[in-house]
């Protein structure tokens, strides 16, 4: 099985390429923190791990994307990118959440996996998103766009806890008020496309064509009086 990977959703850049076989998968991958200029980057990193790799585009089984949460346009590269290689090579797509691929990262690099695992990115205007999970990282809730007071009444009474990314202070600090006490850990955790490529191989693909994730609306708004008229 041989499946290319991107994520250009929140605060970095990165492609995969995951080849299976035997044994743990070769993995071929570039990965870049930015903010900002996803589109930019992206088609030269693929094209280098795809060299890296010694694979032809037509050789792949799957292309993988990350669609969502996270920014508006680093969501929409990220998918436009996936589903024009997959129409150019008519290759099947596979869909995962930014959110799932974070809380694979952050629970191989946690000494003890939790009862429960949150990961909440800061979404600005008073927001995160989160996404709870098992300590084998099964979602418990899905990805959501809450303020950190509602994300942290989202959070189970019970068990060992812990809160991952960039929102989990935010969270960690409005629990707090209700008496909950919660551990924050990796606030700089930023989704990787190498992890990416490892859940698609266990992942079937997805029927007609992928989608993004936009749990809410664009943070750019036309201004108000700028149109232009149409003509009769």
């Amino acid at each position: 099985m041989k499946i290319l990977a991107l994520d250009t959703t929140l605060g970095a850049c990165s492609a995969s390429v995951s080849v299976g076989g035997d044994g743990a998968p070769q993995l071929f991958s570039a990965f870049e923190r930015r903010e900002r200029e996803h589109a930019e980057v992206i088609m030269a990193m693929i094209e280098k791990v795809m060299g890296e790799a010694g694979l032809e585009f037509g050789a792949l089984d799957a292309i993988a994307a990350t669609v969502g949460p996270g920014s508006f346009t680093g969501v929409r590269v990220g998918v436009a990118a996936a589903r024009g290689l997959a129409l150019a090579i008519a290759c099947p797509l596979i869909g995962v959440t930014s959110l799932e691929v974070m809380a694979r990262q952050a629970l191989e690099r946690l000494d003890e996996a939790p009862d429960t695992l949150a990961i909440a990115v800061d979404a600005r205007r008073g927001e995160v998103y989160q996404a709870l999970f098992t300590g084998a990282g099964e979602i418990v809730s899905p990805p959501a766009a809450l303020t950190p007071e509602q994300a942290a009444a989202q959070l189970p009474e019970t068990g060992t806890l812990i809160l991952a990314g960039s929102g989990a202070r935010l969270v960690s600090e409005a629990a707090a008020q209700t008496g909950r006490e919660t551990q924050t850990v990796l606030p700089d955790l930023q989704p990787d496309a190498a992890k990416l490529a490892e859940l698609a191989l266990t992942r079937a693909p997805i029927e007609g064509s992928l989608h993004p994730l936009y749990l809410r609306a664009p943070d750019a708004k036309p201004q108000a009086g700028k149109s232009v008229p149409r003509r009769g």
